[in-house]
């Protein structure tokens, strides 16, 4: 399969950050930077760099900022031109000079599946991706999504990133469970969202990396609210495990959950010590 069939890939986007608080108040919690790059455009550089060039933001109220990020600002381009402050925008001109930027609000929070759902205007009826923003993930040789397209290609199914997770932790994340194919990959014979502990399968977690089958739509439209009364993927998913299967990818590289204080902080020294210093 030509690698360029997955051209698409999906960032849900409109969530309210409140873990943040007060800072998200006013503040997209995607634009939240690790050392001087924000969340997003870190998934955005990973999505490129996989080939998925057209990025399709989820988005919703209060969120404004991530779109006049992936856009030129005159005045600050004539400000800085000419100065040595202007190497500062060489990433982000990089990233619009590739890159392609469709998006729809969502207008309720009505959980990922849902707004999986609000994105397929712009995804129509191929693959493609799916990258939580929260879930910063470094590989310096080869991206998760880029590691992923590859087995995409192997076995032309929904493909979910995992990560052993302590079993104490479980109940924050969607659980994986089935059988070894190989070294690191999974066929899935089962997946529960936020399972308790002694209820969990395995430890083997969700993180926010997808490659989807463009099915999954009309599945999500039949799937009904679950866990915290939200239209889950995980439930979305567990019905593709059962009519064509999933896999699931022990990705390599390192990933940092920023959707918390403590992750946050732990992406931003990591970052600044072994990539921003070395730049």
């Amino acid at each position: 399969m030509d690698r360029k069939l997955i051209q698409k890939c999906l960032f849900p986007v409109a969530g309210y950050g409140t873990r943040f608080l007060p800072a998200t108040k006013s503040m997209p919690k995607e634009m939240l930077p690790i050392v001087n790059k924000p969340l997003v455009q870190y998934g955005v550089e990973e999505a490129i760099q996989a080939g998925m060039n057209n990025c399709a933001l989820v988005t919703g109220r209060g969120k404004r900022a991530i779109a006049d990020h992936f856009d030129i600002s005159y005045e600050l381009e004539q400000q800085v031109s000419g100065t040595p402050k202007e190497a500062f925008l060489s990433g982000i001109r990089n990233v619009l000079d590739q890159g392609i930027f469709t998006m729809v609000r969502q207008r309720e929070m009505l959980g990922l599946g849902h707004a999986i759902l609000t994105g397929e205007v712009l995804i129509g009826d191929q693959p493609f991706g799916v990258l939580l923003s929260d879930d910063l993930c470094i590989n310096a040789e080869k991206s998760v999504l880029s590691q992923m397209v590859e087995l995409y290609e192997e076995f032309n199914c929904s493909i979910v990133a995992i990560q052993e997770v302590p079993m104490e932790q479980v109940s924050r994340y969607g659980i994986v469970c089935g059988d070894n194919i190989r070294e690191n990959v999974i066929e899935v014979r089962e997946m529960v969202e936020k399972p308790k502990p002694e209820e969990a399968g395995s430890n083997l977690a969700i993180i926010g990396r997808y490659i989807l089958t463009p099915d999954i739509f009309e599945i999500i439209k039949q799937t009904e609210p679950g866990a915290n009364g939200e239209v889950q993927l995980t439930d979305a998913l567990n019905r593709q495990v059962s009519e064509g299967g999933v896999v699931a990818y022990k990705f390599q590289g390192k990933r940092f959950d920023c959707g918390s204080i403590s992750g946050f902080v732990e992406a931003t020294n990591y970052v600044y010590e072994n990539i921003y210093k070395a730049s």
